[in-house]
């Protein structure tokens, strides 16, 4: 964890996804710094994403995207920091 913490980028997302771990040792503060993230993740089986899928159409989820092309990724990046996109952006090739 620590390694993978001073490794990344600015903003950048560290997911622990094991079934098994250790104990993360101490680290400095530091390595958060400038926004990075731990996350971690339910350990599901195979059954239990199954019977999610079964159970997802039924689910009133609505998502919402702005797309743009990979030439507009500046544009993008500036709606995002003026919190003027409605949903996700997505950059598309």
């Amino acid at each position: 964890m620590p390694k993978a913490l001073t490794d990344l980028d600015k903003g950048g997302v560290v997911v622990c996804g094991g079934i098994h771990m250790s104990d993360i040792p101490s680290f400095p503060y530091s390595a958060l710094w400038e926004e990075r993230v731990i996350r971690s993740v339910a350990n599901l089986t195979r059954d239990d994403g199954q019977s999610f899928l079964q159970l997802a159409p039924g689910i009133p989820v609505h998502t919402e995207i702005q797309s743009f092309p990979m030439t507009d990724a500046n544009e993008a990046l500036n709606r995002l920091r003026t919190g003027t996109i409605q949903g996700a952006a997505v950059l598309v090739p």
